[in-house]
């Protein structure tokens, strides 16, 4: 068996007894999340377990590094930013950070992310292509402090974001592998997603430990950067890449504007997203969880594959994609007062 495959497997095993561990140090330290009236779950539940998924994939991407698996921008760019938008989301989950300290931080993860990575020259058709230059530098940063801020966001019931996590970087492998074969991407994928399992195991409805900012600022970057990664392969395969993160984008991004339209500080916490109204009507986090799944699996990730393969235009698939999901926004009331 290849030796990145017992690496994948240990850390899914580390994650799950990590992710134990920190869920008694939680209890311990009184680290809860007490419910309020903007609550997606009615008891105290430890959080901060995402520091599991942090810690197991960062040491595994090392040790990729190690045996020659990964590049040293890779390496690089996710061990920095990742650990440092990692620590900045640990204290806040012990003691607040100031919003506009918080944007600082992120902004200087984007950057250093962006300065090992780069950013690919941007598929506007089959045959056409535009390099962005500096614009797609800053665009860039935009669009990583923007996932890493949703993905916060969109961690508010139990399980979402491990699966959305799981199954946004299952599309992802497929992607590489449809492209460049097994890969160095592939590896880190395998990682991500053996990381967040063993988290998940903890997380799944009705969750014992919560993810935290640590954990969900954390994803929503490197997802990212995957992202932006995946797009020096085959340049279509950055619109695959947002097709496959499309239920978080299209909720989050449909919240927000809605919340600033109505003059609310769209920074303070709030249960207006979809998922939120979903889980509510439906009166089960595990419902809407597993919808999305099906979501992702059954639809997204088709599209995501279609543009991939190039039979079908980046920008007209993710219309195509968004607008089944941006459907479901307005069903479910995204970013209405409650």
């Amino acid at each position: 068996m290849p030796i990145f495959i017992w690496i994948v497997l240990f850390a899914l095993f580390a994650s799950l007894a990590l992710t134990g561990l920190l869920r008694r140090y939680a209890l311990a330290a009184s680290l809860l999340d007490i419910p309020n009236e903007r609550s997606s779950h009615s008891l105290p539940t430890p959080r901060g377990g995402g520091v599991a998924i942090v810690i197991i994939f960062l040491l595994g991407i090392v040790l990729f590094f190690k045996l020659g698996l990964l590049s040293t921008a890779t390496l690089c760019a996710f061990l920095g930013a990742g650990a440092w938008v990692a620590v900045v989301g640990f204290i806040d989950d012990h003691q607040h950070i100031p919003a506009r300290w918080r944007l600082l931080a992120h902004f200087i993860a984007a950057a250093w992310g962006l300065f090992w990575i780069g950013v690919a020259p941007l598929s506007l058709s089959n045959t056409a292509t535009i390099e962005l230059g500096w614009i797609g530098a800053i665009l860039g940063a935009f669009y990583l402090v923007w996932l890493l801020n949703l993905y916060n966001f969109m961690d508010g019931i139990d399980g979402l974001a491990s699966i959305e996590a799981i199954t946004v970087c299952v599309g992802g492998v497929l992607l590489t592998v449809l492209g460049a074969g097994v890969s160095n991407q592939v590896y880190v994928l395998l990682l991500l997603i053996a990381a967040v399992s063993g988290f998940l195991i903890w997380n799944y409805p009705p969750a014992k430990i919560f993810m935290g900012d640590a954990g969900s600022g954390f994803l929503g970057l490197i997802l990212g950067l995957f992202s932006l990664q995946a797009a020096w392969q085959a340049p279509q395969f950055f619109w695959s890449w947002l097709i496959l993160l499309g239920v978080f984008i299209v909720d989050a991004t449909w919240t927000l504007v809605q919340r600033f339209l109505r003059g609310e500080k769209v920074y303070e916490a709030h249960r207006s997203h979809a998922y939120q109204f979903a889980s509510r009507h439906y009166s089960s986090h595990t419902t809407v969880s597993l919808a999305v799944a099906a979501i992702n699996i059954g639809w997204l990730l088709p599209m995501a594959l279609w543009v991939g393969v190039g039979s079908l235009n980046g920008l007209l698939g993710l219309v195509i994609a968004y607008l089944p999901l941006l459907f479901l926004a307005v069903h479910f009331k995204a970013g209405l007062a409650e």
